[in-house]
């Protein structure tokens, strides 16, 4: 049966599209007092293969052109997300209230075009999120930022990163974690855009998510290496009173069905209990994406920090997300092992973030 669910899931998608798309067409027409819906269909029909298409056809695209195509693409389907609730929102409105239809028409495109522009506003507002975290036999206190999910590709660069380096670098921090999908895409994938990453005040460990697995995970590596990152791949080490535990990005058993995995052999549970550890001291696990805390608890970690869900990222998703994963955002204890999810600095998709921030974590490590 698992293996259908695969098949269920994209007839149940492309199911919702067309729905979508059926409705939409109707009730613009409706709103606008056209003559027929059957332009439109072609229209959103169209807006519809050009944002999949693009999306996938232009994720790594080098050329200007494709990624233009592939931005377009992204914000096409924020829009049209918005676009779909926004028309929910004034059915229901229009029920109530008597006036011009067209005047419902106008709101219906207004209203989506305003949450997508506040949503990309918040998208890039990065915020520093400050948390304390106890570490049982911790003599001194250690401050730590956690970074993830920054997306460097076609909507984020350079002057990105370097926002997050200046506001690590106030914070004064001992040590940074990176986990995860540093990149999203080849177009900016240069030792130029790495630059940033050296004028961080503290020593940076870094572990691979699923979009620098799509990108090019050794070349990342590579160019990480470089700058003078620290880039961990299924490894213990040890800084400080720490011991610091670095996975590639895997499933957590044979059991787990994840559709972002590159590797389905190797698995958090063989990994971990291969790799040689010290119960007695505080360790802290860095891993994409977060799954397998119970393996992780197993192993005595003190802290487990992933990334990965993005909290959703947009409304309605970030409900759906609180489903999908077990632990979604902030900070949460199993059996004693404390867990951390960020939502990210970044995004994916639509450049927007909608009941979701954009964020960085400075976390205090207590002695």
């Amino acid at each position: 049966m698992k293996k259908f669910i695969p098949i269920i899931l994209l007839l149940s998608f492309l199911g919702l599209l067309v729905g979508a798309n059926v409705y939409l067409s109707e009730r613009i027409a409706f709103y606008f007092n056209l003559n027929t819906a059957l332009p439109l269909y072609f229209v959103f029909g169209g807006i519809t293969v050009f944002m999949i298409g693009g999306l996938i056809s232009f994720t790594n695209t080098k050329s200007k052109l494709g990624s233009y195509a592939y931005m377009a693409a992204s914000f096409l389907m924020g829009y049209m997300l918005y676009l779909l609730l926004s028309t929910n929102l004034i059915d229901i409105v229009h029920l109530f209230l008597n006036a011009p239809p067209i005047y419902f028409g106008l709101s219906i495109i207004l209203l989506a075009l305003t949450v997508s522009i506040y949503g990309i506003y918040n998208s890039f507002n990065t915020k520093v999120v400050a948390i304390d975290v106890p570490i049982k036999g911790l003599n001194r206190d250690v401050k730590a930022m956690h970074l993830t999910d920054i997306h460097i590709g076609h909507f984020r660069g350079k002057k990105f990163l370097q926002n997050i380096v200046d506001k690590t670098n106030k914070e004064n921090v001992d040590i940074v974690f990176i986990t995860g999908d540093l990149f999203d895409g080849k177009i900016r994938l240069s030792l130029e855009h790495l630059q940033p990453l050296k004028k961080l005040k503290a020593p940076i460990y870094f572990v691979e998510g699923n979009h620098d697995g799509y990108t090019g995970p050794q070349i990342i590596k590579q160019k990480l290496r470089e700058v003078g990152v620290i880039v961990l791949e299924n490894e213990v080490v040890n800084w400080g009173e720490f011991q610091i535990i670095g996975l590639n990005h895997m499933m957590a058993d044979t059991n787990s069905m994840r559709m972002h995995t590159q590797n389905n052999v190797e698995t958090i549970k063989s990994v971990l209990q291969n790799l040689e550890t010290v119960d007695s001291k505080p360790s802290i696990l860095l891993h994409h994406s977060p799954d397998g805390i119970q393996y992780a608890n197993a192993k005595n970690v003190d802290l487990y920090l992933a990334g990965h869900t993005h909290a959703g990222q947009i409304f309605p998703i970030n409900q759906i997300a609180k489903l999908i994963f077990a632990y979604n955002n902030g900070l949460h204890d199993y059996n004693g092992t404390k867990i951390y999810v960020s939502e990210g600095a970044g995004t994916f998709g639509p450049p927007m973030r909608i009941g979701t921030k954009s964020e960085i974590t400075l976390i205090t490590l207590k002695s």
